[in-house]
Parts: structure tokens; sequence; C-alpha cells
């Protein structure tokens, strides 16, 4: 089974659905079968690079609220985030664009360490307050992955570097007519959109497992009367001699 992850690092939801999926995983007897690949996605592909504004301010902006209407609305975020383990400081958060820790994402995939990656730039974010459009961040976050440090810097250095990567998986999600993030996408079959709870994607997980590996029924042959001779349950039915 494969699981395909569009989200952005500095999308809340995003590392809050990652976290339930994950839950749902743990619980999934065929875990080991699944694959989860990530996918790009710019909220802002606009965005200017951390200007020292805040995430209150940057979203009072956005959505023509007050600074203190974007607090509360962070807080009810934070309570989110807390229920599956998270701590996000929106105090110190650093919000600017994600293109570069996006091409860096797909220079890991090519080593197998995305996932990792993944985990640290959200992380990194959410909760350690770093700026992750900063090159000298994202080489440390990649080096802190399993990656060569140097490497990281070269590629965040080439501005073409992945870059076409990237705007493949955005160029898909426009195809899934994706507007919002996360967006999760099952054997290129079964979508769900948003943070859902554990228990959603669990019964996905069950529901496209049990449609991709029917279990088959065979008929019985057995003659109509016929006495069942068969063990059952740890007990044996033996037919009666006439």
């Amino acid at each position: 089974m494969k699981i395909e992850v569009w989200s952005d690092f500095v999308c809340p939801f995003c590392y809050i659905g990652k976290r339930r999926l994950e839950g749902a995983l743990m619980d999934f007897p065929y875990r080991d079968q699944v694959e989860v690949d990530f996918k790009s996605f710019e909220l802002d592909p606009n965005a200017a690079p951390y200007s020292g504004r805040s995430i209150h301010e940057a979203l009072a902006e956005k959505y023509g609220m007050s600074i203190e209407q974007a607090k509360q609305a962070n807080v009810g975020v934070g309570q989110q985030a807390a229920s599956v383990g998270l701590t996000f400081n929106f105090d110190e958060m650093k919000p600017g664009n994600t293109f570069d820790a996006h091409r860096l994402a797909k220079f890991a995939k090519t080593k197998g360490r995305e996932a990792v990656l993944t985990e640290k730039l959200l992380n990194a974010y959410f909760t350690e307050s770093k700026n992750i459009g900063d090159h000298e961040e994202l080489a440390g976050l990649a080096e802190a992955a399993g990656l060569d440090r140097e490497e990281a810097l070269s590629i965040l250095k080439d501005e073409k570097a992945y870059a076409n990567d990237v705007r493949i998986d955005e160029g898909i999600a426009r195809q899934y007519g994706v507007t919002g993030v996360p967006y999760f996408v099952i054997n290129q079959k079964y979508a769900i959109s948003g943070a859902q709870p554990a228990e959603t994607f669990a019964s996905a997980l069950q529901k496209v497992w049990e449609e991709e590996n029917p279990v088959v029924k065979l008929q019985e042959l057995s003659p109509e009367g016929a006495a069942d001779a068969s063990c059952t349950d740890g007990s044996c039915i033996v037919p009666e001699k006439e």
C-alpha cells in the first residue's frame, strides 16, 4: 500500500495530520507493507523570506483579523497539536518561504532520508522556532538527518537543483484539485483531506487493504445431507456411522 502525502513545512495541520496517520499505522497489522511518500506543496509560493514578522501578524494580515484574534485561533490549533503529543511555539515561529526546504527534501529522498528530514523540518519550525528558509539552518537539519552538510549547502545554493521535482509534485496536486493540505492519497484511488482523526485513517487503511487483498471464498461442493468430518476450535466432528 502506498500513501502519498501533500504537505508544507509551515502548515500546522500537516504536522498534526502526520501524527494522526502515524498513530493509525501503529495499530495497522500490515504497517510494514505501507510506504509513505511525502509530496511538496507550498501554501504560499510567493511568500517572502522570514522578515521578523510574527506568525500572528502574518495570519492577521492574510485573513483580515486582529492580532488578538489570530492569537486566539493559534491557541486552538496548539491544543489540537498537544492532543497528539506536539508542542507548537507560535510566539517564536519564523514564517517565510519554504521552496528551498522542499528542494532539500527532494535531495534527501535520493538518499533515503526524506522521512527523517521531513520530521526534522516540521519540528524545527513548529517547536524549535528555527528559520527553515535559512540555508545554514537547513544544512544543519540535513546533517542531523544523516546527510552531508556541505553537499546539502551546495544543493541549496543551486536554485535549479531539485526545483523541477518540487514543481512536478505541485502540478500533480493541481490535477487532483488540491487547494489545501494535508492531502493524503492511498493507492492513487482514495483521498483524505485535512488532519482527520486517527480513526478515519485507520478505517481507510483497513478498507483499502481489504479491497486490494480480498479473501477468496470457496464454493462448498459437499453433497447435500452428507455428514461433516472436520475440526474446528480445537474440536473434531466425526460423522456417525449408520
